[in-house]
């Protein structure tokens, strides 16, 4: 998408509910995945009304909440396709715990637009079984959440919102990336495992990469607790947590492609260009916006200069590194593995190997 006011055209945040430069109300259509402005009012009772393409569409009821999507008028509950996939919420009464939902729905609805961008399928759960679900929870509530996937129901801590919590989560379990965000990606991951590897062969290459799936996962997460990740696992996986089970392996390689092609779209959309020398001569690097159609290598080599510089302006800043992996030969055939599925489903299969 190209997240600009439809006002003033100037750029704007993909959680933005009002234009920074010209004040404007402005909502995100899910369809076109462009900002519209809001007439009057942003939330009068039933909600600002606006047309596109014809189409009557309403500001969510929730956006008071800080929900920034558009809602297609006449629907039942008024919400939109964000809030829709929401099975699961805090209490009215529970305001702390609401602070934090409307906090990480705005990483939900980032996670929501990435999906839509790559064209991948979205089926909410009260249209199919095993449909897609979001259960958004607080374990500062009272009741224990185990942050998971099944059967197409994701289900988040909302406690892990909070910077505190979740420092101390990543430092306890010895992550070098833990974000709300990165959670809703690896969760994802499970969900389209399930959707994208539909097929025998599919299945095999699966298995030959990551490992078979039908293997005991509770051993495996007793064992992992237990033991830890194996001594050499930075020659085969992306992360420790990837070696518990296959599918926290595929899971985790799933998330890492999801921040490489929302990182390099936004650079994309912002015109990025990058220059590099070496013994080969000169480099220009130009991220792309989508890279179905393309090889993985390109796909790669760009996000390996991106996430490079992006390091060294985090080291600038004093900050750790944005991007604190790396991509070793196996990785990189899981992530070509996952770049083969997406690109595929969408119908834009990947160019062949450079």
């Amino acid at each position: 998408m190209s997240a600009r006011c439809p006002v003033c055209r100037t750029k704007v945040y993909v959680e933005s509910l009002d234009c920074p430069t010209c004040s404007a109300p402005i909502a995100f259509h899910p369809p076109t995945r462009e900002f519209v402005a809001l007439p009057g009012d942003p939330v009068p009772e039933g909600g600002a009304r606006v047309e596109v393409d014809e189409t009557a569409w309403r500001a969510c009821v929730n956006r008071d909440r800080q929900c920034n999507w558009l809602a297609p008028d006449g629907a039942d509950s008024g919400a939109c396709l964000s809030c829709r996939l929401t099975r699961r919420r805090p209490d009215d009464g529970d305001t702390l715990a609401l602070e934090r939902l409307a906090e990480a729905s705005q990483d939900k609805r980032r996670l929501l637009v990435q999906l839509l961008d790559l064209g991948l399928p979205i089926t909410p759960y009260d249209e199919r079984p095993g449909g897609l679900a979001f259960d958004l929870l607080s374990s500062l509530s009272g009741e224990p959440v185990v942050i998971g996937h099944a059967d197409g129901v994701i289900t988040i801590d909302l406690a892990e919102s909070l910077d505190s919590h979740r420092e101390a989560l990543r430092i306890a379990l010895g992550e070098p990336y833990r974000t709300m965000l990165g959670h809703f990606r690896h969760e994802i991951g499970h969900y389209y495992q399930d959707i994208l590897v539909d097929r025998a062969d599919a299945w095999e290459q699966c298995r030959a990469l990551f490992g078979d799936e039908r293997v005991s996962y509770e051993d495996a997460l007793e064992r992992h607790y237990a033991t830890g990740a194996p001594s050499d696992w930075v020659e085969s996986f992306i992360s420790e947590y990837a070696t518990m089970h296959p599918w926290e392996d595929f899971a985790e390689t799933f998330a890492h492609y999801l921040h490489m092609t929302g990182t390099l779209a936004t650079a994309a959309d912002d015109a990025t260009v990058l220059e590099r020398s070496g013994p080969g001569g000169d480099h220009v690097i130009r991220p792309l916006t989508r890279y179905d159609g393309t090889a993985f290598d390109r796909l790669l080599d760009d996000w390996h200069w991106l996430s490079f510089q992006a390091n060294r302006v985090n080291r600038a800043m004093g900050a750790r590194d944005l991007y604190p992996f790396g991509i070793v030969p196996l990785v990189r055939r899981k992530l070509a593995f996952i770049h083969e599925l997406v690109t595929t489903a969408t119908g834009h299969p990947a160019g062949p190997a450079a």
